[in-house]
């Protein structure tokens, strides 16, 4: 006997079929047949199992955690030694930057030196090669010559 079917054997688990014969006054015979589903708790029984899996996670997790707060002071440490750290690795890439920049200006530097050899030696190839081109220019003009005995030392007069 159940609240549903006072019929129903509620060790039976399995669906019921309920089969009624209705006569009319016509004498006219009628079959209904009925299925009567048991309803079932499962869902709630899933439920309450899962919200006490979740409500023992939240408990483990509070009491899990470490025994006490951090005391102030190895706060104040490890928040000095983090911007120490923090201040090494700052420095460590100016520095880098720097020795990046001073690589550079080295590098224009001597392609400004190499540039101003290029250019004088181009000057001077070209004054050679004007030189070269060009006639000789012969000055002529009459000279006394020396009275005799007399030496005249130039620049470009043989040496003996």
């Amino acid at each position: 006997m159940t609240q549903y079917d006072p019929n129903l054997d509620p060790a039976d688990r399995r669906e019921t079929i309920v089969t009624e014969t209705i006569v009319t006054p016509a004498h006219v015979t009628e079959t209904v047949e009925t299925v009567v589903v048991r309803d079932s708790n499962t869902g709630w029984w899933i439920a309450g199992i899962l919200g006490g899996v979740v409500l023992i996670a939240v408990l483990w997790i509070l009491f899990a955690r470490g025994a006490g707060p951090q005391n102030d002071e190895a706060l104040l440490e490890a928040q000095l030694d983090a911007a120490a750290a923090q201040a090494q690795a700052d420095s460590a890439l100016i520095q880098g930057q720097v020795a990046g920049a001073q690589a550079s200006v080295d590098i224009a530097r001597a392609d400004a030196a190499r540039s101003q050899a290029d250019a004088v030696r181009a000057a001077s190839d070209a004054r050679a090669a004007e030189a070269r081109a060009s006639t000789p220019v012969i000055i002529e003009r009459e000279v006394q010559a020396p009275p005799q005995g007399q030496a005249i030392v130039t620049p470009t007069a043989p040496q003996n």
